[in-house]
């Protein structure tokens, strides 16, 4: 007879039951305790197979694997918790970055926008300061001309007549080709000036500007002819009255009016007196 034939009748195989109870025990780690049916000793083999069977108590893996699975849970929490700082550092830490930035292009650009004003101001002051220096200088110019002229007494003869008379007439009207009383053009008003201490001149500007001895605008005496332009081509005259100062019938905005050379410096000067 064979290995095979000669399994004795009276053991009984294990109980699958038992099997997958064990398997159940050391694989989910969840039971404390496993209560297995069996023949546990070769004694109980030959037991009738209605005797009851007895308990086997096995030891159980939960605790260690609930701990084990509590402490990874732990890391894992752990490990997001210092994730998140990180990332929350570094965004602040960016956000930092670009409000430092900001900040720094603001104060830039403002310190461009002062030091151009500041530039503008400066350029504009220095601009004024050539314009008052230009116009002091003129005046001075002016002034030192005027000087070296000799005055004769207003009051005196001819001449008083004659300032007198043109005084007169400021602040009548400019009218082209008028000779007076009321209104005048800039020759029509030096012919009638001179008319009062009997004084005929011609007509126009051209030809006054050509009558009598020529002067120079520094040697000015009152009563002498000014004229603007060329000499035998002149388009307007006025009378020298002294202290820098001349009376002409200018236009039709002003009319008779009197002005400082300043303000409209003469080309030369004529004396009939």
């Amino acid at each position: 007879m064979s290995p095979k034939a000669q399994i004795p009748s009276h053991r009984k195989p294990r109980s699958s039951k038992m099997n997958v109870a064990l398997r159940a025990g050391v694989t989910g780690g969840v039971m404390g305790t496993i209560a297995l049916t069996t023949a546990a000793s070769p004694a109980l083999a030959s037991a009738d197979k209605n005797a009851p069977a007895e308990t086997v108590e096995m030891p159980t893996l939960s605790s260690d694997l609930s701990s084990s699975a509590t402490q990874a849970a732990d890391s894992l929490e752990m490990s997001a918790l210092h994730y998140e700082l990180q990332e929350a550092q570094q965004t602040a830490a960016e956000k930092a970055r670009e409000q430092a930035k900001e900040t720094k292009e603001k104060a830039e650009a403002k310190a461009r926008a002062e030091a151009k004003r500041k530039a503008e101001e400066a350029r504009k002051k220095a601009a004024e300061a050539k314009e008052r220096a230009s116009r002091s200088a003129e005046r001075t110019s002016l002034a030192s001309a005027s000087g070296s002229t000799s005055t004769a007494p207003v009051g005196s003869g001819n001449v008083a007549t004659l300032i007198g008379f043109l005084k007169a007439q400021v602040g009548k009207a400019y009218v082209s080709g008028a000779t007076g009383p009321s209104a005048y053009d800039c020759s029509g008003l030096t012919s009638a000036a001179f008319k009062q201490i009997g004084v005929d001149l011609p007509r126009v500007s051209q030809d006054q500007s050509t009558t009598g001895t020529e002067v120079g605008l520094g040697n000015l005496q009152q009563g002498d002819i000014l004229y603007w332009g060329g000499k035998g081509s002149a388009y307007h005259v006025g009378v020298y009255v002294g202290g820098g100062k001349f009376i002409g019938a200018q236009n039709s905005s002003t009319g008779v009016v009197e002005r400082d050379l300043s303000y409209d410096q003469p080309s030369g000067a004529v004396r009939v007196l």
